[in-house]
């Protein structure tokens, strides 16, 4: 059995929301209990711990598997094997987000050889910012902030070392990107003596086989429909696949044809599928998508 590791606070929501769909919904007494079950033979324990502290306790192993931010992976220095990306955030899809460098929008400073020695920097990521001035050859104060880090300039700092999705909050305070140090998403790491073990990564690899096939299913979905034969290339020639069509021959010398495809290219699809010659058209959501 494998002991589990999972995010609170930002990536709590779309973890648990992963987990569920994968059909391993996590169990626990409160929305504040930090110690939880799946309901599943493989997994003998659930955790739900600050992304931060994931990476060193998979390290340590305290636990066999977790999922944390790459940010904190590197911030702590986690000797950890990652095994997968997943593309969320707290805001939902797409997941990758940027650990950049700002300064005040009417400093003068367009680029990061432009601070002048001693420029002092606050962030809640002192190693990753430290490491980056240090090959930069820039010499930089880096101060750790607990937070609400871009309303610390210019009065307290001079720059931040932020980590943001789209920049609109670090713009609504006045701030602009000089450069990107990181680009970082949610991932799946294991303890490395956990994955080397036969019988561990045996289930490690399972669990993780169940979450990347329901993230590879998210917005896309299974379409059948039937054609006759003679409209049959017609009708193949609209579809997109995730790889191939499959058609059968039916006993009236039709054809039946299935493929999954995105959702969001539905309401432009269906209708020119039936205009070529399509019939039965069905739409069947799809819980798993395993390549």
């Amino acid at each position: 059995m494998i002991k589990l590791v999972i995010p609170k606070g930002s990536l709590e929501e779309q973890t648990l929301a992963l987990l569920r769909d994968a059909d391993l919904p996590v169990r626990r007494s409160g929305d504040r209990e930090y110690n939880a079950r799946i309901d599943d033979e493989r997994i003998s324990q659930v955790a739900i711990l600050r992304p931060q502290e994931i990476g060193k306790y998979v390290e340590e192993g305290l636990f066999d598997l977790g999922i944390t931010g790459l940010d904190w992976v590197q911030e702590t220095g986690a000797d950890v094997e990652i095994l997968a990306d997943f593309p969320y955030a707290k805001t939902g899809t797409g997941g990758t987000l940027r650990i950049v460098l700002a300064v005040l929008r009417d400093s003068g400073v367009t680029e990061p050889s432009d601070l002048p020695p001693g420029t002092r920097v606050a962030t809640e990521y002192p190693n990753i910012a430290s490491r980056y001035f240090e090959k930069l050859g820039i010499d930089a104060k880096v101060i750790l902030s607990a937070g609400a880090t871009e309303a610390k300039v210019p009065n307290i700092v001079d720059a931040v070392v932020e980590i943001t999705e789209t920049g609109s909050t670090l713009k609504a305070h006045g701030l602009a990107i000089i450069d990107d140090i990181l680009y970082t998403s949610t991932k799946l790491v294991a303890n490395r003596e956990s994955y080397a073990d036969p019988a561990k990564r045996k289930l490690i690899d399972e669990i993780m086989t169940l979450l990347i096939s329901t993230i590879a299913a998210r917005g896309k979905v299974l379409l059948k429909l039937n054609v006759a034969k003679t409209r049959e290339q017609a009708v193949l020639d609209i579809l997109p696949a995730l790889e191939s069509p499959t058609v059968s021959h039916l006993a009236n010398g039709d054809s039946a044809v299935e493929t999954v495809v995105e959702k969001s290219k539905l309401a432009e699809l269906i209708p020119r599928l039936k205009e070529s010659g399509a019939t039965g058209i069905l739409e069947i959501p799809l819980g798993k998508v395993v390549p």
